[in-house]
């Protein structure tokens, strides 16, 4: 094996790109390719592919540009790709020529990206609407605005041209929602690696361990074992820190007696996996940690317990807060019926967010959570992370007052990624208990 995962067959990108092509109809889209960021001067951020772009054609060149049209005529897949440069490949490596880019992706015409403003009309030619998310890509845009003036200007005489202007994701979201086998594989490979990397952290463990050493564990097995790296920013927080929902310098030493919360993932292929386990420094909990700790895990449990197809992304939720609810009136932080307390959201001091999202390309991938006045129905193939957590952070302190003054400081979130199966579910990151040995 010379990579670490084989790239996607054109066959495959084939099938997308027609199934998204079906669903323009007379429309266009066009979708450029990230740039290059500088963080400063000439160093550069590590290059991230778009996610649209890459899940449509597989490329992951810099600047690159597609233009997918609807409709039986014509080239339906159009890649304007930089063109071979020397001196450019002397620093940043090969690039493929037109020939290796056709060969890869399946485009119907490969052409250089210096021909984009002489091509770009034509390729926008007779169609009624135009699939182009205004604001992000402000050197596209500028191509974008006066190729479909010229589209439109021709279009005059034939009553016919673009009238109007519409976020791709109105199209490919709902194609990216499902995973297929090959994406499927990269999320378990993904999960699995995580899976370890969390193991390896657990050995390392104890009073006075600074929260960027647990950092350094979790990512040197990313990378050690085949991962992209970390897939968003790792999050290590100590004691207080584990209330601040995305806390991510990683500064504070752990103390004896408090509660970590690690919440990392790495990606593989670009795909995405999104873990959380939340630990007590010293090994074991005191009585409130555990209370607390326990709670979260039933819920956890009872909103993975629904996971089927049919069932409904709200009805993941309210499981979770059906059984945090439950747990902060047993430890007497809130008062009165659960079903009451429930629909007032009077555990939103506790549990400010929402218990799942979708996993895939992005750590929070694509996809409505409701259409129209309903919830999403999930259906197999859809990835979704489960994460109840419960934090006594000010918030929590303000709401529950003295009652809450033994928890202070405590916070607990622990996620898994799931799986919709035709049968109803698999959690992908089983492997890993969530409750530590001895806690």
């Amino acid at each position: 094996m010379t990579n670490r995962f084989d790239p996607l067959p054109a066959a495959h990108l084939r099938e997308r790109q027609k199934a998204a092509s079906q669903a323009l109809g007379s429309a266009a889209m066009i979708l450029p390719g990230a740039p290059v960021r500088h963080r400063s001067r000439d160093t550069e951020y590590p290059y991230r592919p778009d996610s649209e772009l890459y899940w449509l054609t597989g490329l992951t060149a810099p600047d690159s540009l597609a233009v997918l049209r609807g409709g039986e005529d014509g080239p339906h897949l159009t890649l304007f790709v930089p063109p071979r440069d020397p001196e450019a490949e002397l620093w940043a490596g090969a690039r493929p020529d037109a020939d290796e880019v056709q060969a890869g992706t399946g485009a119907d015409l490969v052409l250089p990206l210096s021909e984009v403003a002489d091509h770009l009309p034509d390729a926008l030619d007779g169609c009624d609407t135009l699939y182009f998310r205004l604001g992000a890509h402000p050197r596209t845009e500028a191509h974008v605005v006066d190729a479909l003036r010229r589209a439109r200007s021709r279009g005059q005489r034939r009553g016919r041209g673009p009238r109007r202007i519409v976020d791709p994701g109105e199209v490919l979201d709902e194609l990216r929602l499902r995973k297929d086998a090959y994406e499927l594989a990269l999320i378990r490979a993904a999960a699995d690696i995580t899976v370890r990397a969390f193991q390896a952290l657990e050995g390392e463990l104890g009073p006075d361990v600074p929260e960027w050493r647990l950092q350094a564990v979790l990512e040197s097995t990313f990378r050690g074992e085949g991962g992209d790296g970390p897939a968003y920013p790792t999050i290590v927080g100590s004691g207080a820190n584990a209330c601040v929902l995305h806390y991510g310098s990683n500064e504070r030493v752990a103390r004896a007696g408090e509660l970590v919360l690690v919440d990392a993932g790495t990606s593989v292929g670009y795909y995405a996996a999104d873990l959380t386990r939340t630990y007590p420094v010293d090994g074991r909990f005191t009585a409130e940690q555990r209370a607390v700790h326990q709670m979260v895990d039933q819920a956890r449990a009872a909103a993975i317990a629904v996971i089927r197809p049919g069932a409904t992304v709200q009805e993941v939720h309210s499981a979770a807060v059906t059984r945090l609810t439950e747990g902060l009136v047993e430890l007497g932080l809130l008062e009165g019926e659960v079903e009451g307390l429930v629909a007032e959201e009077s555990y939103k001091p506790f549990f400010p967010h929402q218990t799942s999202h979708w996993l895939g390309l992005d750590v929070h991938d694509v996809g409505d959570y409701a259409l129209g006045e309903s919830s999403r129905v999930l259906e197999a193939g859809m990835v979704l992370t489960v994460e109840p957590g419960i934090y006594f952070g000010p918030g929590a302190l303000d709401a529950a007052g003295e009652r809450a003054e033994a928890f202070a400081g405590v916070g607990v979130r622990i996620e898994d990624d799931i799986l919709v199966t035709p049968e109803g579910h698999e959690n992908l990151t089983a492997g890993l208990p969530t409750t530590p040995a001895g806690g």
